[in-house]
């Protein structure tokens, strides 16, 4: 993450998942694996992976959140999920 990134709230970031990243669907959500690190990850709640799924086709967070319908009072909870995803470099900044 750019220190420039760090600034910016993440509902405000643009984000997307990895493009060495690999996510298997599970019953309790997925498997994410990043190639490069030798990563796994669980995703371990569907709408998690429904919002990470989301991310590249949204200007933001907060929109793709409310795309999918997470409400309110559960934002923080995805907030605090995203943050882990991209310390563990499964999602990142989108450049494009």
């Amino acid at each position: 993450m750019t220190v420039e990134a760090a600034t910016v709230p993440l509902a405000q970031r643009a984000l997307e998942l990895h493009p060495r990243v690999a996510v298997r669907p599970e019953p309790f959500g997925a498997l994410a694996y990043h190639y490069d690190t030798r990563r796994l990850v669980f995703l371990r709640h569907p709408d998690v992976v429904r919002v990470v799924q989301a991310l590249a086709d949204h200007a933001s967070v907060g929109d793709a959140l409310d795309a999918c319908d997470i409400p309110a009072a559960r934002r923080r909870a995805f907030e605090q999920a995203l943050t882990s995803l991209i310390e563990s470099e499964i999602l990142h900044d989108r450049t494009r």
